[in-house]
C-alpha cells in the first residue's frame, strides 16, 4: 500500500461516521420529503396537484380580506406579508439604534434590555404577544383607548381576522429587534476610527458620514441579518401556534403551522410534506444569495 493510498484510508475512516450520519439523517429523509409531495396518500404519482392543493386551499387564509374569493398562495400569502413588514423594519431599527448607542454611557445596559426578546423562548414570545394586545390587560389596548381610539383596535387584536396577523407582526419586531441591533452593534465597532476622523476634517455631516461610512462599512453585516431573519419569517411557527394556533379563521395561518396541521392532524403526509419541500425552496434561495454575497465580498 502506497502512502498516497494510506492516507486516503486514514481520511475514510474519520470521514465515514459523517457521511452515515448525514446520509441517515438529513440526506435521505430531505430525498423522501420530495418524493412524498409529489405522490398521492396511494402511492400514485399525481405531479403537482399537492402544490396547487397547498397554495390554493381557502381553509388556510382568511378569504374575507381579499377582493376576490379565491385569493392565491394560501397561507404564504400571510409569510410574504410578514417579511415585507417585519424585514425592514426590524433592520432600520437594528441599524439605528446601534448607531444611537454606539459609545454613550449606558449604552450596553440598554442593548442588553433589547436583547432579551432574543433570550426568550419564542414559544413564550406568543405568550407575552397575547398579553400585549389582549383587550382587559394589553399595553396596546390601553394606549389606543388613551388616545382615544375606539373600535376594532382597542380589542383584543388576537381574537379578531382583521388584526391576529398584524398583532403578531408587531409583537415580533419587539422580539426580534435585539439580533439586528447586536449584530449591527458589532459591525460598528469594527469600522476604523480614521474614516470618520477623515470625513470630520472634510466637514461631513452626521447624515454624510451614515450613509457614506456607516452603511457600506455594515453592508455584509446587514447581509447576514438580512438572510438570517428571511429564514426566521420563512419557518416562523412557535408565535403563532403560541398566539392564535394560525386562528381566527386562517387569517394568522403560516407555513409551519400549515405543515403541523396537515401532518399530525389530518395525517396527510403528502401535504405535509409538500409544504415543507415549498419551505425548503425558499429556505435554499436564501441561503444560496447569502453565499454569493460572501464570496463577493471575499473577492472570490
Amino acid at each position: 500500500m502506497t502512502k498516497r493510498q494510506a492516507e486516503l484510508g486514514s481520511a475514510a475512516v474519520f470521514v465515514f461516521p459523517a457521511v452515515t450520519i448525514m446520509g441517515v439523517f438529513i440526506i435521505y429523509p430531505a430525498v423522501a420529503t420530495l418524493v412524498l409531495s409529489f405522490l398521492d396518500a396511494d402511492g400514485s404519482f399525481v405531479g403537482l396537484r399537492n402544490f396547487i392543493t397547498v397554495l390554493t386551499h381557502e381553509d388556510t387564509i382568511n378569504v374575507d380580506r381579499f377582493p376576490t374569493r379565491s385569493p392565491p398562495w394560501g397561507s404564504l400569502i400571510h409569510n410574504g406579508l410578514w417579511i415585507i413588514v417585519h424585514l425592514p423594519i426590524t433592520l432600520l431599527l437594528g441599524i439605528i439604534l446601534a448607531n444611537l448607542l454606539h459609545n454613550i454611557i449606558g449604552g450596553p445596559i440598554i442593548k442588553a434590555i433589547i436583547f432579551i426578546g432574543m433570550v426568550v423562548p419564542m414559544i413564550v414570545g406568543g405568550v407575552i404577544i397575547r398579553f400585549l394586545f389582549d383587550s382587559s390587560s394589553g399595553i396596546v389596548p390601553h394606549l389606543l383607548r388613551s388616545l382615544g381610539s375606539e373600535g376594532l383596535v382597542t380589542r383584543t387584536w388576537t381574537a379578531y381576522p382583521q388584526t391576529s396577523l398584524a398583532s403578531l407582526i408587531l409583537g415580533s419586531i419587539l422580539l426580534w429587534t435585539g439580533f439586528s441591533l447586536t449584530m449591527h452593534a458589532s459591525g460598528l465597532s469594527t469600522i476604523p476610527k480614521e474614516l470618520y476622523e477623515a470625513a470630520d476634517v472634510d466637514g461631513a455631516s452626521v447624515l454624510t458620514k451614515f450613509f457614506r461610512i456607516t452603511i457600506p462599512m455594515l453592508a455584509p453585516v446587514t447581509s447576514v441579518v438580512v438572510a438570517m431573519t428571511l429564514l426566521w419569517e420563512i419557518k416562523i411557527f412557535d408565535i403563532v401556534y403560541a398566539a392564535t394556533e394560525g386562528g381566527p379563521g386562517g387569517s394568522s395561518m403560516v407555513l409551519s403551522l400549515q405543515m403541523y396541521r396537515y401532518a399530525f392532524r389530518r395525517l396527510d403526509h403528502n401535504l405535509a410534506a409538500t409544504v415543507a419541500t415549498i419551505l425548503s425552496m425558499f429556505t435554499l434561495v436564501v441561503g444560496l444569495w447569502l453565499l454569493k454575497r460572501q464570496r463577493k465580498g471575499d473577492g472570490t
